[in-house]
Parts: C-alpha cells; structure tokens; sequence
C-alpha cells in the first residue's frame, strides 16, 4: 500500500532519510540493494523521487538500513527549542528530555571541593552522564578520587557512593541523569535542606 502524504514533505524527508542512512554507512546503491533484496534501479528511483514509496519497501529498506519503519519516517515535534528551568536555590539550569521521559539535562556552577566526610558521598539508583564546561572538577566515587578538567566527561552509576565539587576555583558542569538518578539527586537535596541547623533569632545561616 502506498505511503502518501498531500504536501509530499514526508515523502521528501523518507527519500533523503534512505539515502542519508546508506551514505553514512559507506555503502553504494549496489550494496544496499543486495541488502534489501531490490533491484539497483528500483533503489535509485526511490531515493531519486522517481518511484512511489510503498508499505513493504519501507520495511524491508529499514531493516536493511539497521532502523526501524517508525524512525525511518519520524518528523521533528514542533517544539524543538526550549528554555531552561532555573533552580536558583541549587545554582542550576534544567532540561527535560522529551524523548526519553524521566531524563533532565542540568548545568551547575560548584564553587565548593567535595565533601571529606565519606558519610556524605550519596548512593542510589541509576545512571549518571557529565561533562565539564569550564574548570576542574573532583569525582569521588567509591574509593577513587577522580580530577576532570575542562571537555572532560564522566559516565558512571550512581549506585556506586559518589559526591563532586571543584577544585582550585569555580567550575561548571553539564549533567544527564536518567530518571532514577534524578529522583536520587532530589532526595538528596531534599535531605540537605531538612539537615540544615536553625539559625538563632536575627542571625543567617551562610
């Protein structure tokens, strides 16, 4: 069954989505019209706007291409560009990751080295992605102590005992937690500001 659309944009984006995907993978016309059992001419006028796409040749070219039929003829979301949340009380900037639900991508300023009190490291469940903008930074993870400087990035789980903090000056980072990392992160936040002493009658805490 055909594959239409009435103002041909997607017809268009599939047509040059086939052939972007076979260049990358270095192959010629030859190469992936073995791969997905069509004749080399067939595959050149698909790509060349030359021959209607149908149902089954979409299936079978994605397979071939390592993709599936619905990124193959995925479309961009209007809402491409976005604004940050700014967290002014943790000193950060956040975005959520509409493709990957519970994912937030967080930049942070640290201004403070990392805690010495190993009670203070956190552990949850997770995993957690950085990468340093600017300065450097101290990872302590487990029993390692880790430096990161600046276009430096970090992978880890946070299931292992960690806390980070600059060193010899400010330093920022850009962080991409998955769901539970985030909820961990949250409680740990959470319980910082349950933890913070009272200060006495007309006195701040710094």
């Amino acid at each position: 069954m055909p594959v239409t659309q009435e103002d041909g944009e997607l017809d268009s984006l599939v047509r040059k989505r086939i052939r972007a995907l076979r260049v990358a993978q270095g192959w010629s016309l030859e190469e992936l019209a073995g791969r997905a059992k069509v004749s080399q001419s067939t595959l050149s006028r698909i790509e060349n706007g030359r021959r209607r796409l149908a149902l089954d040749q979409l299936v079978t070219l994605a397979r071939a291409l390592d993709t599936s039929l619905d990124q193959l003829v995925e479309t961009a979301s209007d809402d491409i560009v976005s604004n940050p949340m700014i967290d002014g009380a943790h000193g950060q900037m956040r975005w959520p990751i509409k493709a990957e639900p519970g994912m937030t991508v967080i930049r942070q300023r640290l201004t403070e080295p990392p805690p010495d009190n190993p009670s203070r490291l956190r552990a949850h469940p997770g995993r957690e992605w950085l990468v340093v903008l600017s300065g450097t930074a101290i990872l302590l993870l487990g029993n390692r102590r880790l430096r990161i400087e600046t276009n430096q990035a970090a992978e880890f789980p946070t299931m292992l005992p960690h806390a980070i903090g600059a060193e010899g000056g400010p330093c920022e980072l850009l962080g991409i937690f998955d769901r539970d990392a985030r909820r961990g992160h949250q409680r740990g936040e959470g319980a910082e500001q349950t933890n913070r002493p009272t200060p006495p009658p007309g006195q701040s805490l710094p």
